[in-house]
Formats: C-alpha cells, structure tokens, sequence
C-alpha cells in the first residue's frame, strides 16, 4: 500500500528529530559522565563518596520532581522556550561547580541547578516534540532512534571527559564541558511550538487527565517500572568508576566501561524502538528489566577483570535505556498527546526517585561497609520485580471523560 502523507516523515521532522538527538546527546553525555568526578571532587575535598553521592542523589531528585512541571510549562509555552532556558541552568551549574569551595555548593550547583535545568532538556520535553512531529504508527521507532543517538554521548562525551579530567585537571574539564552544554541554547530555537498547537484531542482539563491517569493501574506500575530503570542506570553511571577503582582496574577502564555501555545502548535502544512499533510494548519492557538482572547477577558471579568488566558494559549496555522509547510511547498510546509532557514527566519522576534512592545509598554503603555488594544484590531483586509489574499493564488506550460525555 502507498504511504499516505499522514505515514510520511517531513524534512522538518527530520531536522528536529536531529536536534533532539543532538541536545539529548549533550545532556545526557554530561550526566552519564558524572561518576568520573566522583573521586577527584571527594579527594579535592577531603570527605568519602558519600558528600558528592549525595549532590548527584539530589541532582536527580530535583530533575525527577520538576519533571512534571517542567513538562507542563513544555506544552503550554512550547519547548524550545524551556529547552534553551534549561540549557543555560545547566552551563552555569557546571561552571559554578567548578569553582565551589565549599560543600553546600557542590550540592547547590551540581544538585539542585543541574537536577532542575535537567528536566528541560531530556526525554519528557523531548519526546514531547518528537511525538507531535512523526507518524503514529513510527512513534516508537522514532523515540528509539533519538534515544540511541541521544544517549551515544556517553560514547563520545564520557572518555573525552575522562581525558580533560586527566589532562588539565577536574575544574579545568567542568568548564569545557560548560562550554559544550551551551550548545544546547541554539539547538532549542528548532525546537519551537508545543503540543495543543498540533493535536486534535478532545477538550479535556489537565486535572482530568491527571485523574485518568490515577484511576490507571497500569500507569501506576509502568512508573514503580520506572523507578527502577532509575535505579539501576544512575547506580551504575555514579559508582561503577568508584566500584572499579576499589576493585584496583586501570585507570582507563571506568571511561572505557561508559563508552562501551554507550556504544552497545546505540543498538539495544534503536532495536527496542523499532520493536516497540511491532510487538507488545510491556512484554519487551517485562524481557528487558528481566536480563538486565541475569547480566548483574554473571558480572557479580565471575571474578572482576578487565575483560568482564568490558563484557559486562556491552551487555548492560544492550539493555541500558532501552526501556525508554518503550516506557514513553506506553504513555502516549494508553493517554494521547495533549498532556504528554505532564504524565510522562510524572512517570520519569518515578525514574528520578529510584536514581535519587541508588546514588545516595550507594555512597553511604560504601562508606559504611566498604563495599558495594549489598546494592549489587538489591538491583538484581529490583530487576525481577520490575519484570512481573509490567505483566499485567494493559495497553488499550483510554478515552477522555470528555469524549465519553460528548458521545
């Protein structure tokens, strides 16, 4: 069958898909590369993992709770507003946390300004713009494609800030990448619009999408899903350098492990998005958070080397966001587009919340036991659990009161 105008990918459409990409890249590169920072800033400092634990738990706390805001001020304004005001926090949070002397600055900049300026230049703003600019029926695929290339900063950013760290010192590096973030800002001017301007939807009020999505059981699992993604992504991005450096591996091998895990997220989150398109979304959801606990569980297992260190970044990798496209293109099937910003902003709250949880409990095990293994164990649980809530979602979409009243 022809493709209709409605199935055909616009230049434009291609032009923001790109953009996307390429802040999500950014952003995403600088906030996976955060655990490189980890020891220099606690040794600058003289205090344990648990200090700058804390600033990055509170980092993704404050992006996860202003995520709905954020998403909200996102369809009402339009996104490129929000993405290059949110581009700019970010620059200068990285510059102020360079220049910080004392600890309530490091929790100040690279927690609360970094976390809340997050919220304007990651998925749920993001998606929000790719979903009114591309066919339905490729939505997913499209969410999975901007995730892959997105999130492949890791790839590029991660090892590159391991090497300015190395080279010119860790403030030295923090600057630089100010200056990579601010790129962010033109990028937004593509960006523009918001979502009532490009869907027809019955009328309906934010409060009553809201209570829809309340009355949803299978909202609500899709976000305690989503806690968990959080959980194990940001643990592993905040302590796995530490964890290896404690575990005496070379130097290079925590930015090596980033940009492998990167490199394989590349395939795993584009595969994810064009399966999305062609299969049950909480069934690949159920798969994914399910290997993503037998992977733990043979890293944990066999003894820590180089070579399992690498081989555990490539699996890891495979299923590192690939839940994302998944979880998102969930949202807009099951609620529609009008306040996609709001509810999938909620659900990443959820997501933030885990990450929140992961990052400050892994600073505090460590310092107290010495050792990681407790929260090792605990993302192995966390993964088979996510795995059964996801069973029973039901995927139907809904209808507005609105629509139902009107019929």
């Amino acid at each position: 069958m022809p493709e209709t105008l409605k199935e055909k990918v616009s230049s434009q459409a291609v032009l923001i898909v790109i953009c996307c990409s390429l802040v999500l890249l950014l952003t995403m590169g600088m906030r996976q590369s955060f655990g490189l920072w980890q020891t220099p800033i606690s040794q600058a400092f003289g205090v344990g993992f648990t200090v700058f634990s804390l600033s990055l738990a509170i980092q993704n706390l404050f992006w996860g709770l202003f995520q709905p805001l954020v998403g909200g001020l996102a369809d009402k304004f339009g996104s490129g507003r929000v993405i290059a005001v949110a581009g700019a926090l970010q620059a200068l949070g990285l510059i102020w946390l360079a220049y910080a002397d004392q600890i309530w600055e490091l929790h100040a900049s690279a927690g609360i300004i970094i976390g809340i300026s997050g919220a304007g230049t990651t998925w749920a703003v993001l998606m929000s713009v790719v979903a009114r600019n591309v066919p339905e029926n490729r939505r997913t695929q499209f969410f999975g494609m901007v995730s892959a290339i997105g999130t492949g900063g890791q790839i590029i950013i991660a090892p590159f800030n391991q090497y300015t760290i190395n080279t010119f010192g860790w403030q030295e590096a923090l600057i630089i990448l100010a200056i990579m973030l601010s790129l962010t800002v033109p990028l937004a001017y593509f960006l523009r619009g918001k979502t009532s301007n490009n869907v027809k939807q019955h009328a309906e009020t934010l409060s009553q999408a809201l209570n829809r999505a309340r009355k949803h059981t299978g909202y609500v699992l899709l976000s305690a899903g989503f806690f968990v993604c959080g959980f194990h992504v940001m643990f592993v991005m905040s302590h796995l350098p530490s964890y290896l450096q404690s575990q005496n591996m070379p130097d290079w091998l925590p930015g090596a492990a980033i940009s492998i895990i990167g490199i394989a997220n590349l395939v795993g989150t584009f595969v994810a998005g064009y399966l999305g398109d062609k299969f049950s979304k909480k069934y690949l959801l159920s798969s994914i958070y399910f290997m993503r606990s037998i992977v733990f569980i043979v890293f944990l297992t066999v003894p820590i080397t180089t070579t399992s260190t690498l081989i555990f970044a490539a699996a890891i990798g495979l299923l590192w966001l690939a839940t994302v496209p998944l979880t998102y293109a969930l949202v807009g099937q099951i609620f529609g587009l009008r306040y996609f910003g709001t509810l999938s902003g909620l659900v990443f709250c959820a997501h933030q919340l885990g990450a929140f949880t992961s990052v400050a409990l892994g600073g505090y095990v460590f310092d107290a036991f010495g050792s990681y293994d407790l929260i090792w164990q605990l993302t192995v649980a966390l993964g088979l659990v996510a795995a059964l809530l996801h069973l029973p979602i039901n995927e139907s979409p809904t209808v507005p009161k609105s629509a139902e009243v009107a019929k």
